[in-house]
């Protein structure tokens, strides 16, 4: 068996760690990521109710594993009949103590996959979305970004603020021309378990030609599974069999992939 050490050292940019899902095995996973090479995870908060326990628990989790954890707050656009404007402001003052371990806001974003939606709903996403743009700018943080049949609405709001620390666009799957718009705006592009399945033909055709330095790797586990593994509880750990899809369609070696991904998830971070 390999030495643990020869293996590159991952970033996970996206992973959903605090779920309820993983209570049972937590501290399983978070070994079996070690092992896989995974050195450092970033969990991004989806509600208020998330927000104390994911920072008490991050510091404790960091303390008892040899992985760097840490997190984002932010309200998911998923989640819209639980945020309430106060809850920005909480987050403001939140931010105002600088917990040691939140590098970013987020996840935040505008989903408009429902085409049930309403105007209304819409209203108060963008709403949210923008005071998260606010408080990123105000706090000097990086966005984490989620956004569903919303790019260019997302987009404008973007262009709107320039925030200076841009962010990630998680789960990345628009046009090459809105690919670029977010990279001219400072923002980098986080590509999963979507790259993995052979019909994802655009998806993957940018994740092969887009500037190394715009790439982020992530699992969003328990969520978006890889194929070969559909119905099945994502894990951290497959953040490696993401970097190994993403290196072939670029023809760059493992540790290339790797360094070069980990690399832009520190500076982002600024770890």
């Amino acid at each position: 068996m390999e030495p643990v050490s020869t293996y590159p050292a991952l970033f996970d940019s996206h992973c959903h760690l605090n779920f309820p899902v993983f209570d049972q095995d937590r501290e399983q996973v978070l070994a079996s990521a070690a092992a896989s090479g995974v050195t450092a995870i970033c969990i991004p908060a989806t509600k208020f109710s998330e927000w104390p326990s994911l920072i008490t628990e991050s510091a404790k989790l960091a303390k008892e594993r040899p992985l760097n954890l840490v997190i984002a707050l932010g309200l998911h656009p998923w989640f819209l009949s639980e945020h309430t404007h106060d809850h920005l402001i909480a987050l403001d003052q939140l931010l105002q103590q600088q917990p040691p371990s939140v590098v970013a806001i987020g996840e935040t974003g505008l989903d408009f996959f429902d085409r049930t939606i309403s105007a209304q709903q819409k209203t108060i996403q963008i709403e949210l979305f923008t005071g998260h743009v606010e408080l990123a700018c105000r706090h000097q943080l990086p966005l984490i970004i989620h956004s569903r049949k919303s790019h260019d609405d997302v987009l404008k709001v973007l262009r709107t603020f320039k925030p200076e620390r841009g962010g990630i666009i998680h789960a990345f799957s628009g046009s090459e021309q809105q690919a670029q718009q977010y990279l001219n705006l400072g923002f980098k592009l986080g590509f999963g378990g979507g790259i993995t399945y052979p019909r994802a033909t655009k998806t993957r055709h940018l994740a092969a030609i887009m500037p190394m330095d715009s790439i982020v790797l992530e699992t969003d586990a328990p969520d978006m599974p890889l194929n070969g593994f559909q119905g099945e509880r994502n894990k951290p750990g497959r953040v490696k069999l993401v970097a190994e899809c993403l290196a072939e369609l670029r023809g760059e070696s493992l540790m290339e992939v790797a360094e070069s991904t980990s690399q832009n998830c520190r500076e982002l971070f600024r770890l």
